[in-house]
């Protein structure tokens, strides 16, 4: 399977179009179309990857697993004042408002001493 293909698959799955992939990951208009004959540049790749949450190595053909592996002892907590990261909910984009009222109640929490 290419490059391109997995992409697809992976976008289908998560109930996303190509473009909105795209979209979401801030690349030059219509480059997953592109790549079914060139190659993406590792930048692309590496925005591409982090929508569709998955690792390089998957959408390369690197490996067949596309869950990325993480380190749990090292980072077992997700940071989610990152606002680069593009989070999904039964495969769809968290809208960044939501985002922000759950930062705000636990900012909140943190202030009254509570979520430690």
């Amino acid at each position: 399977m290419t490059t391109f293909e997995r992409i697809k698959e992976l976008a289908k799955k998560r109930k996303l179009t190509l473009s909105k992939v795209n979209d979401l990951a801030g690349i030059g208009t219509n480059s997953i179309y592109r790549w079914k004959t060139q190659s993406p540049t590792v930048n692309n790749l590496k925005k591409v990857a982090k929508v569709l949450h998955t690792s390089t190595d998957y959408l390369l053909g690197n490996t067949d697993d596309p869950s990325p592996t993480v380190n749990k002892e090292s980072h077992p907590y997700v940071d989610i004042t990152d606002d680069e990261t593009v989070y999904s909910y039964r495969g769809k984009p968290v809208p960044k408002e939501y985002l922000d009222v759950i930062r705000n109640l636990m900012d909140s929490d943190i202030r009254k001493g509570k979520g430690e």
